[in-house]
């Protein structure tokens, strides 16, 4: 996994082995900037069926943009999701049940996944993210 930046390069407290740790105390904040991303890269193909994602409100992107691809080949978009600006945990379904904000992902097989935080609710363009969490089934 990869990240675009992380806030005053303070890796320790707000590096990328936060978006997975399970903890709520912990998080990767990006640092300032247009936009911000994530790419994660599987050790075999997946077939990934939803994204899970909890920012924190206020550091928030108005629109993701997924992309993918196969070992070898360039990446392409998969899906746009424009979360909510909250705290809420937001998971990729289209519909809204038990207070979770829910959006659509398209199920593709993949070895690479880049998520594009394209839009931050902040002045700045930070994004803090909380929990990622992409599920799937392995090849």
């Amino acid at each position: 996994r990869r990240v675009s930046s992380v806030l005053n390069r303070d890796v320790k407290h707000f590096g990328k082995q936060h978006l997975f740790d399970g903890s709520e105390e912990t998080c990767w904040n990006s640092d300032q900037g247009t936009s911000q991303w994530v790419t994660l890269d599987f050790p075999r193909p997946v077939r990934v069926s939803e994204l899970h994602i909890q920012f924190q409100g206020g550091f928030s992107s108005r629109l993701c943009t997924l992309e993918g691809c196969r070992t070898g080949e360039e990446l392409v978009k998969i899906s746009e999701l424009y979360p909510q600006d909250s705290h809420a945990m937001q998971i990729s379904f289209p519909r809204t049940m038990m207070g979770l904000h829910r959006f659509q992902v398209e199920e593709t097989v993949l070895d690479k996944l880049k998520i594009t935080f394209g839009s931050s609710t902040d002045f700045f363009g930070r994004v803090v993210v909380y929990h990622l969490g992409v599920l799937g089934e392995r090849l």
